[in-house]
């Protein structure tokens, strides 16, 4: 395993009347002869290695950055560090969430998030690619994001005991579009037709060409992208499932501004995705929450007396729903026929919990005295709606990728589920509502953040840099929006469990449920 930034140990002969070698010149030689590969000093190290160099006296360690066919000699210290500090970034659209490791032991150090900069010009992508039309407006919304990052940086730092200057490296995992305005580039074509990037795999640049607080000639590694709408952050994911590794076939399904799929083995791979990540990440309810502290994460409903139970997370009261909490919401108020198989309230189930709205039904989930505001926590049926659709948008895509490689769900070996959507969900409640495949529990494996994950391999690995650059070349991408398949099966999906329910053989079926 070469990590992106590594020290190599020299003794190097010292200079003499009867070797005249150049201090950079000798410093390369010996490093090369160790490494094997091509090796340049940058024109900002010049200076600073060689005065290094000669003051330990030729011997010590050599900073180098894998870049991939060559290496770039950046620094030299005479003692050799405790740690060698690298940072992972998961570069979310709405969130930003990073790791700290140690590249010499490959350990994370600490761990930080906190919200993208770029919000205050824009909650979504779109309006964000249109406040970038003018060169104004890109250049603001690089530099919310560079702060962002350097805020998060200094949190690490700061946790781990060290200067901003002591992170060594940097590797990015995000959308497209985040790497885009990262970089600093016209987005604008990524949303018209024939929507193509201005690029899909940049090349390492230098924390100084983007202005990062950290060491001033730390590799940036960006991951690559496919296209558009399928980015570097699913290649991290692909990476951290080892879905193209793997002899059988699996699934990845990763949730966030859409929900994303992957299908495949090491010899081929077909991805598609779709929007109906909001709704399962709490965006589409009144009072739906990205999953944090207060967010209620389960939600339990006794069908004889009716009586809800729930957990939040952190323990506190309630503050509203994340996206698991509303899956685990509707498929209990199924089971208990609060709601029929269109997803409509039906008042002689749901009793007293079922009041009227300004914009219509909705359930009490948190009463007042229970939330942390006051307010009680509700789910209307505009909310349902909402999530009726969501979970056929799902299901639909699915089905549609599955079957377009002539396979069955019974054929996956795993189906790994990333993001904290898949950190929280209960695959049983979201195979009752139809969302997912209706297969032994023990196929769903939720893996976490996949896109921060993939990010901290490829710091560790250069297999893993080396996989991530090969992947783009290696997938086919599914266009749904054109798939008249997708469409089709859209329509039987708008139902609890399905128009089919003989695709979901362990769902209960309520022929009495329907007003």
């Amino acid at each position: 395993m070469v990590p992106l930034v590594q020290l190599v140990t020299v003794d190097c002969p010292k200079p003499s009347l009867q070797d005249n070698t150049g201090d950079i010149d000798r410093l390369k030689k010996n490093v090369a002869a160790i490494c094997g590969m091509p090796l340049i000093v940058p024109y900002q190290a010049l200076a600073p290695v060689a005065a290094a160099f000669r003051r330990a006296g030729f011997a010590g360690h050599a900073v180098l950055n894998d870049c991939g066919i060559f290496y770039e000699l950046v620094d030299f210290v005479a003692e050799k560090p405790k740690v060698l500090p690298a940072v992972a970034l998961d570069l979310g659209t709405t969130h930003l969430e990073a790791s700290l490791l140690d590249l010499l032991s490959g350990k994370v150090m600490a761990q930080a998030h906190l919200a993208n900069g770029q919000i205050d010009y824009g909650t979504d992508i779109l309006t964000r690619i249109h406040f970038a039309a003018s060169p104004e407006g890109l250049a603001a919304l690089q530099r919310a994001v560079l702060a962002s990052i350097n805020s998060l940086c200094a949190e690490l730092s700061s946790k781990a005991g060290l200067a901003g200057t002591d992170i060594r490296g940097l590797a990015v995992s995000g959308n497209t579009t985040m790497v885009h305005f990262l970089l600093g580039i016209e987005a604008a074509s990524l949303c018209r037709e024939p929507y193509i990037p201005g690029i899909n795999s940049p090349d390492i640049c230098h924390a100084q060409d983007l202005r990062l607080a950290m060491h001033d000639l730390a590799p940036v590694w960006i991951m690559p992208s496919v296209g558009s709408y399928f980015g570097g952050d699913l290649i991290s994911g692909i990476v951290a499932s080892g879905l193209d590794a793997r002899a059988g076939t699996a699934m990845l399904i990763d949730v966030g501004t859409n929900a994303e799929v992957v299908v495949g083995n090491r010899e081929w791979l077909i991805a598609c995705a779709g929007a109906a990540g909001p709704a399962l990440e709490g965006g589409i309810a009144k009072m739906g929450m990205r999953a944090g502290a207060g967010a209620i994460d389960r939600v339990r409903i006794d069908p004889d007396s009716g009586e809800v139970t729930y957990s939040t997370l952190g323990g506190g009261k309630a503050r509203g729903l994340c996206g698991s909490g509303i899956i685990d919401l509707v498929a209990a108020l199924y089971l208990a026929r609060m709601i029929d198989v269109r997803g409509k309230f039906q008042p002689r189930f749901a009793g007293e919990r079922l009041i009227t709205e300004k914009e219509g039904p909705a359930f009490v989930v948190a009463t007042a005295e229970e939330s942390a505001d006051g307010t009680p926590v509700t789910f209307a049926q505009v909310d349902l709606d909402a999530m009726m659709r969501s979970k056929a948008a799902m299901y639909s895509i699915l089905t549609t990728i599955i079957g377009q490689v002539g396979l069955e769900f019974a054929d996956l070996e795993r189906i790994f589920v990333a993001g904290s959507f898949g950190k929280h969900i209960d695959p049983r409640q979201a195979i009752t509502l139809g969302m997912m495949p209706d297969l032994p529990l023990d196929v769903f494996e939720a893996i976490g953040n996949s896109s921060l994950a993939g990010a901290e391999e490829v710091l560790r690995s250069r297999r893993s840099r080396e996989r991530c650059q090969a992947l783009p070349q290696k997938i086919t991408y599914l266009e749904l929006n054109v798939n008249q398949e997708f469409m089709i099966r859209f329509s039987g999906c708008r139902f609890i469990p399905h128009t089919d329910p003989s695709l979901f053989p362990s769902v209960p079926v309520f022929d009495d449920c329907t007003s």
